[in-house]
């Protein structure tokens, strides 16, 4: 593997430990502040970090219509995706919020075979069975009346970031990542102020535990991880970028353990393991298969 795919895969698999870190901390933060309230704070400082990090490259920045676009399409797909992971956190666990949304690295291949206009390998439906299967042990804990609300959101959410990738992948390769990185951010700030007018009631609780969500969530997991993400997919595929994003879900469980003390039952735990065994399956589909392209 070339130096530079190496170093993509490490700055991705850092994004995803950063990611997985942020889960608990969130939970906790929505105690305080209603859902777009806080993706609003976040997103608008990390834009803000964003534009005082890029201003000196303003001058080679050109508002093209496909930088324009192109972030646009991905601040919509990401916005979506956090919108539904931050609701669905009220009402499901870190660690099972985390796994997840794991599943949208299943969906990448899928999603890209599709907008390829082609069916996927076996390979991938395979680990899609697989996946669903640990679905199923994971969330339905006594029957489909019993299915979480949170659960449902968080698959929707992980649909939005498997477009996600799949956007950035294509976008930001065409457009440079500092600018496309700045375009989808305050594109998130934008649909987040925007939808408090009507979509939820808003409230807001000044804590030491809500600023520091901020920050940490702002500055580290929103402007340092997705510049880094739009800089890696520069020099790595979609499909690399699915597999780090494996371990969030890895991550995530470990600091759920080691700060909240929050444990998965033996069936939700072989429903985890079967959902990350599906996402492998598909991302190291054997090399005798046809080459993945999404």
């Amino acid at each position: 593997m070339k130096a530079a795919s190496w170093r993509a895969d490490l700055a991705l698999a850092g994004v995803a430990l950063i990611w997985g870190a942020t889960f608990v901390l969130v939970k906790e933060a929505l105690r305080d502040a209603s859902t777009l309230v806080f993706l609003s704070l976040r997103f608008a400082l990390a834009a803000i970090a964003l534009g005082l990090a890029f201003r000196p490259l303003a001058s080679k920045f050109e508002p093209r219509r496909e930088l324009l676009r192109g972030g646009a399409m991905a601040g919509i797909c990401l916005f979506a995706g956090y919108l539904l992971q931050t609701l669905g956190l009220r009402y499901t666990t870190a660690s099972k919020s985390a796994f997840l949304t794991g599943l949208s690295i299943v969906m990448v291949p899928l999603f890209g075979a599709g907008l390829r206009g082609c069916l996927p390998a076996w390979a991938e439906l395979s680990g899609v069975v697989m996946a669903a299967a640990g679905t199923a042990l994971l969330t339905l804990e006594g029957g489909l009346d019993r299915i979480n609300l949170g659960d449902v959101l968080t698959l929707g959410c992980a649909a939005g970031f498997a477009l996600h990738i799949l956007a950035v992948g294509y976008w930001a390769p065409r457009t440079g990542f500092q600018a496309f990185s700045l375009v989808q951010i305050a594109t998130c700030a934008l649909l987040a102020g925007g939808a408090l007018c009507w979509a939820e009631r808003a409230y807001l609780r000044w804590t030491p535990g809500l600023v520091l969500a901020l920050v940490v969530t702002g500055l580290l997991a929103t402007a340092l991880a997705f510049s880094v993400q739009a800089w890696a997919q520069q020099r790595t595929t979609p499909t690399h970028t699915a597999l780090m994003f494996a371990l969030e879900p890895v991550f995530a469980w470990l600091v759920s353990y080691w700060l909240a003390g929050e444990r998965l039952s033996l069936r939700q735990g072989a429903g985890a393991l079967l959902i990350l065994a599906g996402i492998l399956h598909v991302e190291l589909k054997p090399s005798r298969l046809r080459p993945h392209q999404s």
